[in-house]
């Protein structure tokens, strides 16, 4: 018994122990193919890891590719545009050196100027230098007869800048293609001059927008075509400028970049010889400041302070304020007061030969670093007297210039129908170089000055002082059965003189015909208004209408009830764009409807006809009837005779244009210019008929 047992439980253990031999050999045959698997799997994480990284450092390697290729693309256009740069300074080096060492005999400042010039031209962007090149290619491109010219105040037309960049199909509707922004840097509410007092040349006016916004609009208006001019004001700073500050201070520096004084004396030898610019809103050029115990030159207003362009560190300054703006996008940089810019003690502090250095200089500077910008003048004299503005044809100064003169002249011709001392106006025009090019405008955002030529008028029998009481009495409607509405701007007592305020539309008729509701005086009120802008598209050079004028906006007198403005007669023209009045160009029965579509035909007409570019030759021919006016254009074999009546009543232009047959670009009708009745207030174009 014990011995089966013992032998049953030694089979049980054997039986146990080969159970488990079993195990251990099942364990291990199953442990081969794990292990297996576990390299098989680790072999293909090591090869997807290795072409991963393989595939990495090939895209690696095409981005380090790429990155050279770009980057040898960069230095190389760096590299060309660095050519383009040295080329253009080889051109005026020498020359800008010698001006400017004859002004200021300053090498540091010139070098400090030339690495300047060379930083701004390498952050202007490639847009604006790829129309650099094309401008320089095409010099001649702002002198064609498709320019056309809108100037607004840019919150009165559309609040601020973004909004203005709303209202770019609008003007493009106008066939606008130049847009001047009026002063939009910053100033100080209640002390700008309407926006002439600087405080800051690199900011723009908070409720306006910003530098970014500016950037974004002049972009826009290059996609459309449109160019943007804005003024630069150079002849002084606002009082609240940090220069004006740290004078007023008692810094050093910064008192040289004015003109300070400690007692009268010099002030008052400079005030024997220096014209007042406002003698009643502003009399006299000096302004005492008592925290300063310093007198200091101001020529406009008491917070506007004249800068010493004696001083390099002024002109240098000023320079870099010009191509920051530049760089902003600006094509047509309007350089307000020009002829003020240079003092002189024992002189009028005008028009002095430092002036023109200084302009010249402008010029150079913007042929080397911007030579796709314009430089347009503020000089307001007859045009044989702006003439040295232009400079001359191997060393110009301006490219553009304002037809001052001529359009005081036109509004004389307006309340005279005597169109003899326009002829003669339009005479001396015609006579100079074709280069010059003049802007030609019936009205600005300023007052009309009657600075006309007395000289002649005086022949007539016609008296300066008399005579501008005449026009001041006929444009508010007191005198020779005028219709005009408007009001007298720096009206002074002692001599008599004053100047004047008021829109197209309502110096023509259209306020008092609409007050009254008159039709047929509304009628004859656009045609005034029409024959006008004929007659202006009928001048060389290149047409500007105030904003508003295309729809025959009235004056606007709710600037009466602003405080800050009451005192400036001049807001009655400047009233804001009534965009609601301008929906009314749909309607062909409305006095916009009529002003807009008259003025577009006449846009068009001088768009697709060559002889309206600047250069064409033009003259004025006697029509024997002094109410009507004759201009002849031609150019490359075509020829447009413009007849303009300036009276209410039908007149005949005895012409004698005996060289075949001519079409009315207007009606379409074929007629022969000889012994042409001409209605009340009419005009005509006509284009000769080739054979």
């Amino acid at each position: 018994m014990r011995k089966q047992a013992g032998k049953k439980q030694l089979n049980r253990k054997r039986n146990a122990e080969g159970a488990k031999g079993v195990k251990k050999e099942t364990a291990v045959k199953d442990s081969v193919p794990v292990k297996e698997e576990m390299i098989v799997k680790e072999t293909t994480v090591q090869g997807l890891a290795a072409k991963e990284a393989e595939v990495w450092e090939t895209k690696n390697q095409e981005a380090k590719a790429q990155e050279t290729k770009a980057r040898e693309a960069m230095d190389k256009e760096a590299g060309a545009q660095d050519e383009i740069y040295l080329k253009r300074l080889e051109r005026h080096h020498d020359e800008l050196r010698w001006l400017y060492m004859e002004l200021y005999e300053n090498d540091s400042m010139f070098a400090e100027l030339m690495d300047n010039m060379k930083h701004f031209f390498t952050e202007r962007n490639a847009d604006l230098k790829n129309q650099d090149a094309e401008r320089e290619s095409h010099q001649d491109w702002y002198k064609q007869n498709d320019m056309l010219g809108m100037m607004f105040y840019i919150d009165n037309f559309a609040k601020n800048m973004k909004g203005v960049e709303s209202k770019l199909d609008y003007i493009e509707r106008c066939n606008v293609n130049y847009i001047h922004l009026m002063p939009f840097l910053e100033t100080t509410e209640g002390r700008s001059d309407g926006g002439y007092a600087v405080a800051d040349f690199r900011k723009v006016q908070e409720k306006l927008g910003s530098m970014e916004d500016l950037d974004s609009l002049t972009a826009s208006c290059h996609k459309k075509g449109i160019n943007v001019c804005m003024d630069f004001v150079m002849n002084h700073t606002s009082e609240d400028h940090e220069w004006a500050k740290r004078a007023r201070a008692g810094e050093g520096e910064y008192m040289s970049r004015y003109f300070f004084f400690q007692d009268d004396s010099i002030p008052s030898q400079y005030e024997r010889t220096v014209p007042q610019v406002f003698p009643t809103t502003a009399p006299g050029n000096f302004t005492y400041l008592p925290d300063a115990g310093h007198y200091v030159m101001t020529s406009f207003y008491p917070y506007q302070w004249d800068l010493n362009y004696r001083n390099p560190r002024v002109f240098n300054e000023m320079m870099y304020n010009f191509l920051y703006l530049a760089n902003r996008g600006i094509d047509i940089i309007r350089i307000d007061a020009v002829p003020y810019i240079w003092k002189e003690l024992n002189t009028q502090c005008r028009n002095l030969p430092q002036v023109h250095t200084i302009v010249r200089m402008m010029r150079i500077i913007s042929e080397i670093v911007c030579p796709g910008v314009l430089l347009l003048g503020e000089v307001v004299m007859e045009p044989e007297k702006v003439v040295p503005y232009f400079g001359t044809i191997e060393k110009p100064e301006c490219h553009m210039l304002y037809n001052v003169t001529t359009m005081a002249t036109t509004w004389h011709t307006v309340a005279t129908r005597d169109v003899r001392l326009l002829k003669r106006q339009l005479d001396i025009v015609n006579s100079l170089p074709k280069d010059y090019v003049f802007l030609n405008y019936l009205r600005c955002h300023d007052d009309i000055g009657w600075g006309l030529d007395y000289g002649t008028l005086m022949t007539e029998g016609i008296g300066e002082r008399s005579h501008k009481q005449y026009l001041n009495d006929y444009f508010q409607g007191y005198a020779g059965d005028s219709n005009s509405r408007g009001e007298l701007y720096n009206a002074d007592p002692v001599t008599g003189d004053a100047r004047f305020c008021g829109t197209t539309a309502s110096m023509c008729g259209i306020e008092k015909a609409g007050f009254e509701q008159n039709g047929e005086a509304m009628e004859r009120a656009i045609r005034l208004d029409v024959m006008l802008h004929a007659y202006m598209f009928m001048q060389s050079g290149i047409p500007v209408i105030y904003s508003g004028d295309e729809i025959g906006q009235v004056n606007d007198y709710t600037y009466k009830e602003d405080p800050q403005k009451v005192a400036d007669s001049r807001y009655i023209h400047r009233g804001a764009m009534n965009w609601k009045l301008a929906e009314n160009i749909k309607d062909p029965k409305t006095v916009e409807a009529k002003m807009f579509s008259s003025l577009d035909r006449l846009e068009h007409i001088r768009k697709s006809e060559k002889v309206f570019v600047s250069n064409a030759d033009t003259w004025t021919i006697e029509t024997w009837d002094q109410s009507i006016l004759c201009i002849g254009r031609y150019f490359e074999g075509e020829k447009i005779i413009g007849l303009f009546n300036f009276s209410e009543f039908d007149k005949t232009a005895w012409i004698n244009e005996t060289d075949g047959d001519y079409t009315d670009l207007i009606s379409g009708k074929v007629m022969k210019p000889v012994g042409i009745n001409v209605p009340a207030y009419g005009f005509y174009y006509l284009k000769h008929i080739s054979e």
